[in-house]
């Protein structure tokens, strides 16, 4: 096996599913025996979930409501996804735990780093939640972050499109797909990979992002088995 710990990051929106809002009970049962497949071969396993299927903070700040509160309603939106993929995963066997960067004693941990790193070496599934605690601050760069406290091989970044394009895949027919590329050619072909905190983190720490299709079943027990699927930026 390719890799021995990973951070999963999953976008918000990708557990709407085919809905416009909310989430997508058979989207995460789906991500949840993905993560399964990975987890059952002895991979250590930790995940970051968006909140942008609940609640937009840059969306809110647009419409006049103070940047602050709104990422903090952020963050508890990913908190809400965190707890439906919990559910998920329990239900298809494996023992987790929820850890957040805020304090909510009746639902999760808070995040501890050892205690996290523990977790993982017992085999349970660690999902993150709070983003980093902070405004300002992406779930992207919370799963930058969390990936190189807990000492992780990779980050996963799970999408809708199988990689890095020249362009947008999805507007752009003649878009061209990178198998591999730096961190340096992303700056100065200025893609979109992830928020530049976030970028910036994976670069300073050497470690390697890897942006692929979530939802084409079996992608993430390829990748964990080494093969080359979507784009590795290193």
């Amino acid at each position: 096996m390719k890799y021995k710990r990973i951070l999963l990051k999953l976008s918000g929106e990708a557990l709407m599913g085919e809905q416009s809002y909310g989430i997508d009970i058979n989207r995460v049962q789906q991500y949840a025996k993905e993560i399964q497949e990975i987890h059952s071969m002895g991979l250590e396993v930790a995940i970051v979930i968006g909140g942008g299927n609940i609640h937009r903070g840059l969306s809110a700040e647009q419409a006049g409501m103070d940047r602050v509160q709104a990422d903090y309603m952020g963050m508890l939106a990913t908190v809400i996804n965190s707890m439906a993929l919990q559910d998920a995963l329990e239900k298809n066997g494996m023992k987790t735990r929820l850890l957040t960067a805020i304090k909510m004693e009746q639902i999760c941990e808070p995040f501890i780093r050892r205690r996290a790193v523990r977790h993982l070496e017992k085999g349970r599934v660690v999902i993150f939640g709070a983003g980093t605690g902070n405004p300002y601050f992406t779930t992207d760069t919370a799963a930058s972050l969390r990936a190189i406290e807990i000492n992780a091989d990779a980050v996963l970044k799970g999408t809708r499109v199988d990689g890095i394009y020249t362009a947008d895949p999805e507007k752009d027919p003649n878009a061209q797909k990178f198998e591999q590329i730096s961190f340096t050619e992303v700056y100065e072909k200025g893609l979109n990979v992830m928020d530049m905190t976030a970028f910036t983190l994976c670069q300073e720490n050497n470690l390697p992002i890897i942006v692929f299709d979530m939802n084409k079943s079996g992608n993430l027990k390829k990748l964990a088995e080494g093969e080359d699927i979507g784009t590795i930026v290193s």
